[in-house]
């Protein structure tokens, strides 16, 4: 079974939602794991957005790159410039991809435009995650 890693800088929102969706899309044919260079905890607003697309990920624990030295990952897809630049640590033997998808955990505004700039960047994350799949994994 391939282990797929999602990097993030602070492991609280787009390294939570992609984690979210490739365990959905891959179906039971990976492990999927998140991480973060620093832990921020699991932001609230990315649980919720992903709540409202079906996908609960309120039992996700922000964790630290640190925690998975140990796993032989077979793919580790950095989500931000900051983690993909500042990582201390990479699984030597990994396929690398790289998308610098915006930071939601930085929306601004009243509470509906937060809410909307979260389901924005899901849908990014959703997108990537379904085609990061079907080509790695069907």
């Amino acid at each position: 079974m391939k282990k797929i890693l999602v990097l993030c800088t602070g492991n609280s929102c787009r390294s939570q939602i992609a984690e979210g969706y490739l365990k959905h899309f891959a179906a039971g044919k990976a492990e999927v794991y998140s991480a973060g260079v620093v832990t921020h905890g699991v932001n609230p607003y990315a649980v919720a957005t992903m709540k409202e697309d079906g996908i609960d990920i309120s039992g996700h624990t922000s964790n630290n790159i640190t925690e998975y030295t140990d796993i032989d990952f077979d793919y580790v897809i950095t989500v931000c410039d900051h983690a993909k630049e500042r990582c201390p640590w990479f699984p030597p033997g990994a396929q690398k991809f790289h998308y610098d998808f915006p930071d939601p955990a930085k929306a601004t505004g009243t509470e509906p435009e937060i809410r909307e700039q979260f389901r924005a960047v899901r849908e990014q994350i959703k997108t990537y995650c379904r085609n990061f799949i079907q080509q790695h994994l069907s």
